[in-house]
């Protein structure tokens, strides 16, 4: 006996089942986004060294090089022609002997990232330049701030030393300081740094407010040099299940003064940047799609898993579709070709 295909019985189709005509047609699809990607989002991460003709690829993050400032400015040159807007710094001292116990060598005015800025400010006047703002980079224990002798945070110490770091970067030309350590308290001590510089009415203070410790950071921790040489930074960055924590996150710095909220890690913490969108409605909300996330998307694309293309494109809409009005993508350079097409 031979099967055959089998159907079940006729019914009338009703109207409100029939969505498929609301997207049959490229642009339809774009329609239906309730935001779309456009390239004054992206803000893109740059490493900066202090060795002024430095170009070296970080083999851990695709296509993302350490840049000396003599290079910067060629390299960042090309992508403000295809449309950059905004840029986020992080210094890499590579020369000997620089990192100490109290990092000094963040502020120093020779140091990368001073330097960056005030060769960024010179060459493209309307950049926006963003500077994160931590330690860990400057340390010779790679934490976030100072320590006491049993290894943890002087909450105290440290966040005076952030907030003057802070107001260094500014006062170089900054348009946006983004304290990334997690400590608790910096935001105020920046704002009150920033208010007696006369430098508030002009610095955008952008909060890493949610920050989750992770295995996600592995290639930024190549690129910056900035891995602790002991313990972690599970006491000062925010669990992953910490749900709770990251809202009293947000608030405290909202209350504190922060201007932006940058939520980090973003494809795993989706959840997060929706609830930020609530709690903190009224503020801009950027998602930070981190060096590991990054990384996992070429390596599947490599792979042949993905398209890099169409996944990159997947992930960063869902950003948007959770909540952030602002993205920080290694992936910029791809998305200022890849929105122009």
């Amino acid at each position: 006996m031979v099967h055959k295909a089998e159907y079940l019985d006729d019914h009338p189709t009703q109207i409100s089942s029939i969505l498929s005509g609301g997207y049959n047609h490229p642009l339809l699809r774009e329609w239906q986004h309730e935001r779309q990607l456009n390239k004054n989002m992206f803000i893109f991460p740059l490493f900066v060294t202090d060795r002024p003709d430095e170009e070296e690829p970080i083999p851990s993050l695709p296509n993302i090089k350490r840049f000396g400032v003599n290079k910067l400015i060629p390299y960042v040159g090309g992508l403000v022609t295809k449309g950059l807007r905004a840029v986020i710094l992080f210094g890499v001292p590579l020369k000997p002997g620089v990192k100490d116990e109290e990092g000094t060598a963040a502020d120093d005015p020779e140091g990368p990232v001073i330097q960056a800025i005030k060769h960024l400010r010179k060459n493209f006047s309307d950049l926006y330049i963003i500077t994160d703002v931590c330690l860990c980079e400057y340390t010779s224990h790679g934490h976030c701030g100072i320590l006491y002798e049993d290894g943890t945070i002087n909450r105290e110490l440290s966040v005076r030393r952030i907030a003057a770091v802070a107001v260094k970067y500014a006062q170089a030309g900054a348009n946006s300081v983004a304290p990334s350590d997690m400590i608790d308290g910096r935001i105020r001590d920046i704002k009150e740094g920033l208010l007696s510089a006369g430098l508030a009415h002009k610095t955008f203070v952008m909060s890493y407010a949610a920050k989750f410790s992770g295995n996600l950071y592995g290639p930024f921790r190549d690129a910056a040099g900035s891995c602790p040489s002991q313990g972690d930074r599970k006491c000062y960055q925010l669990p992953s299940g910490g749900k709770g924590l990251a809202h009293r996150a947000l608030i405290r710095d909202m209350n504190e003064g922060t201007d932006g909220i940058i939520v980090k890690p973003s494809t795993f913490y989706l959840d997060i940047v929706a609830d930020a969108y609530q709690l903190c409605k009224d503020y801009p909300i950027c998602c930070y799609q981190v060096s590991g996330e990054y990384a996992m998307l070429h390596a599947a694309a490599e792979k042949n898993i993905v398209d890099l293309k169409s996944i990159a494109f997947e992930a960063h809409q869902g950003f948007l579709r959770a909540g952030a009005r602002l993205i920080i993508s290694y992936f910029t350079p791809e998305f200022l070709e890849w929105l122009s097409e």
